[in-house]
Parts: C-alpha cells; sequence; structure tokens
C-alpha cells in the first residue's frame, strides 16, 4: 500500500524523511469466512451465499491469534467473504482490540444498519474500509445487487455519524473508470476520512505498445488525478488518507509528479520511498484464508505457505526453506526482463509478483501491469512481450494467457 498523502505532506522543509520499513511482525489479513451475501465480479476469493466447510473455529482463531501477538503481528484486517456473517466477528473483534492489535473491518457495508452501527461503535474498530465501484446502478451491478450502493452509502453514513474512521475502496477497472471522480467527489461529500484506490490485480498488457495502451495510459490518468486531489486536500487543511495499492509502480509515479511540480523535494521523497520499498508481500503484508492456509498475499489463494492448523503462523511465515517466501523476503529480489532491468525497483520493490508467476510460472518475470514507459525507467527498447486477458469470474486463476499463446 503507498499512502500518497503521507509523501506529499514531506513537501515542506520540516517534515522529516520516515525511516526505513521494519515493523515488528507482517500485517495480517484474515478472511475469517468465505460466505458473502452479494456475488461481486472482481472477486478474488470467489465467494458465494453458501457455507464454506473446514473454517475456523473460534477457539482455532483464538489460538493464532495468541500466536500472532507473540509473533509481533501489529495489525489485523478482519475481511471474508462478509466478515459481518461470521456469528463470532464481535467476539473475535473484540478479542483483537483487547490484545492490542490495530483492528479494521473489511466489508462491503450492505448489512450495516442502526444495530450493526452500534456493535461496531462498541468495538471500537480503529477502521472501516467500504467498497464502492461506482455511483448507483454501476456499483449494484459490480455487486449484482439492486441497492447494495444506498445500503452502503447508508452504512458510511451511520459510521460517521458515530466517529468511526471510515474509507471508501475503488477497485478501477474499464468498466467503471468514468466513476472515479464521481465517488472521489462522494468522499468529499460524505466526509470520509481515507480513500483506496485498488488497481485490478488482473491488468496490464505487457509491454505491448506501452505507450498507446488505454489501460496503462487510463491508469496513469487517475493515479495522477489521485495525486492531485490528495495535494488539494493537503492544502485545504483536509486530513484525509489517500492510498493505493496492488501496483507498486505507483511510487515511481509519484516520484515523477513530484519531480515535475516540486523538484525541490525530489531528493526527499525518492529517498522516503526508497525506505519504503515497495511491494511487501512475503514480508509486511500476509494472508490467513477461511480455511486456515497462509499466503503471501490476498491474491496468492492458490499458493499455500502452510496451515495454521497444523503449524504456528509464526514458524510458517518464518520459513525460507520455501524457495517462493525466501525470494519474497530478499532486499533486492531475483528479478527478470524489464523488472530486473529498472532503475526503480528499489522504490516499486518488483510490483505484484503473482501476475507473472499466473502468466509463465514464474514469479520473477517481468510484471506485466507496470504501466511506466521503458524510457522513464530506463530500460532500452519497447519489445512486444506479454498480453493478459481478463480473469473471468469462476476460472481457477487470476489470470491466462491471451488464446493465441495457450
Amino acid at each position: 500500500m503507498l499512502r500518497l498523502s503521507q509523501y506529499l505532506r514531506l513537501l515542506n522543509d520540516e517534515t522529516a524523511i520516515p525511516s526505513a520499513r521494519k515493523p515488528s511482525g507482517p500485517v495480517v489479513i484474515w478472511n475469517l469466512i468465505r460466505r458473502c451475501n452479494l456475488a461481486c465480479k472482481h472477486c478474488y476469493s470467489i465467494s458465494a451465499d453458501t457455507n464454506f466447510p473446514g473454517e475456523l473455529s473460534t477457539q482455532q482463531v483464538y489460538d493464532v491469534m495468541d500466536d500472532l501477538k507473540q509473533y509481533g503481528v501489529p495489525v489485523l484486517i478482519l475481511s471474508g467473504g462478509e466478515p459481518l456473517l461470521r456469528p463470532d466477528i464481535y467476539d473475535i473483534a473484540r478479542r483483537s482490540k483487547a490484545m492490542g492489535f490495530y483492528t479494521a473491518l473489511s466489508t462491503n457495508g450492505t448489512l450495516i444498519d442502526a444495530v450493526e452501527a452500534e456493535k461496531i461503535d462498541a468495538i471500537g474498530f480503529d477502521y472501516v474500509g467500504i467498497s464502492l465501484d461506482g455511483i448507483g446502478k454501476v456499483h449494484d451491478d459490480f455487486r449484482v445487487k439492486e441497492g447494495a450502493f444506498d445500503e452502503a452509502l447508508a452504512a458510511i453514513r451511520l459510521l460517521k455519524q458515530k466517529n468511526i474512521k471510515v474509507g471508501i475502496r475503488f477497485t478501477l477497472t474499464e468498466h467503471n473508470r468514468d466513476h472515479f471522480i464521481p465517488v472521489l467527489d462522494l468522499m468529499r461529500e460524505e466526509g470520509v476520512d481515507k480513500f483506496y484506490l485498488s488497481h485490478l490485480n488482473y491488468g496490464g498488457r505487457g509491454n505491448r505498445n506501452r505507450k498507446s495502451d488505454v489501460h496503462h495510459k487510463a491508469t496513469r490518468d487517475a493515479v495522477t488525478l489521485l495525486i492531485e486531489r490528495a495535494w488539494e486536500d493537503i492544502q485545504n487543511g483536509l486530513d484525509t488518507d489517500y492510498v493505493t495499492g496492488n501496483n507498486d509502480a505507483d511510487g515511481v509515479f509519484l516520484l515523477f509528479w513530484v519531480r515535475k511540480h516540486f523538484p525541490q523535494y525530489a531528493d526527499k521523497i525518492e529517498q522516503a520511498l526508497i525506505n519504503w520499498g515497495g511491494n511487501a508481500s512475503g514480508k509486511y503484508i500476509s494472508n490467513i484464508d477461511n480455511l486456515g492456509e497462509v499466503h503471501p498475499d490476498t491474491f496468492w489463494w492458490q499458493y499455500s505457505l502452510g496451515s495454521v492448523k497444523s503449524r504456528k503462523f509464526s514458524d510458517i511465515w518464518s520459513d525460507t526453506s520455501n524457495e517462493l517466501m525466501a525470494g519474497l523476503k530478499m532486499a533486492e529480489r531475483p528479478l527478470k526482463g524489464r523488472c530486473g532491468d529498472c532503475n526503480y525497483k528499489n522504490i516499486c520493490g518488483g510490483n505484484a509478483r503473482i501476475r507473472p508467476y499466473q502468466l509463465t510460472g514464474d514469479p520473477w518475470d517481468e510484471d506485466p501491469a507496470c504501466y511506466l514507459y521503458d524510457d522513464e525507467i530506463g530500460v532500452e527498447t519497447e519489445v512486444e512481450r506479454i498480453e493478459v486477458v481478463p480473469y473471468k469470474r469462476g476460472e481457477d486463476l487470476h489470470w491466462k494467457k491471451s488464446a493465441t499463446e495457450l
């Protein structure tokens, strides 16, 4: 996750550069349940409104929490499916807060009425994230439920009334990009604290005509707009937080923006971004799924590192005998192709390794979703390498080769 607002607030002489990331343990995104009342088109867990067998019991969750605390995990993000469908969700959240975890809830918002808002307030969640894919019918179509937008917006308003920190998560696709600005405007109108731009994690067209590719250009336009919106809020004294996720090239793109508009602070921002280090999957970001399988992040569900049912999370996460984990934890990952040749891999960290893994079977190959131009990152020539076609709901993989490659 790239905290755009945090780095833009460094554009003065007084603010110190954040030190290099050395958290006590990884953030744990925990999919406590796979069941969901919606059937969202871009769901990475391919959830459904049915019970899934084999999910962790309440006691098993508590046992894992004890290990996570001892291991130094600072943050638990309680997710799903729809986590509010899990009967013991508030017991788990209450225990998480009592143990001292920063505790966040990731929800679609449709189940939050006045009663649920009271329960969420009583827990004292540090943050609640609610997904919006557009305004009105656009959101409803993505969520495959009429009225989902109105329910999610009502939830945001109920939580704001209770002074709970609320964020909007917007997943950018070619089908909803016209609603990017309206959702940003909605954030301001409703006084929402945080906006999270999530890049769709199967996006990209490789290195094929990168400068004219509409997907890459749309991504550049969206990130530019988000940077400008974050800077406007800072100038207006608003304490908002704009962040991006699932494409760590955003950090390099932010540096390019600063070089253009505030060159006197470019060296400061570059060092801050180097200290950030980009993609943290397998290092500072982790995932436990509903069955207790541990993954480098939420998009690696087809790759299990081990199960907390039979082995402690701390042992699984520390085990570098696994070749993938050894590579992900390296200070300089063994990147290949365009990523290996990039002048800024110390900022983005090689971006999301899941994409090349799904495309080629090699997690260290170049990331096709990087939208930066070759001449911007010091790569010699534009050559045709990989074309990506979208994942369809119900397929096992989030990416596949184009038909000519199969």
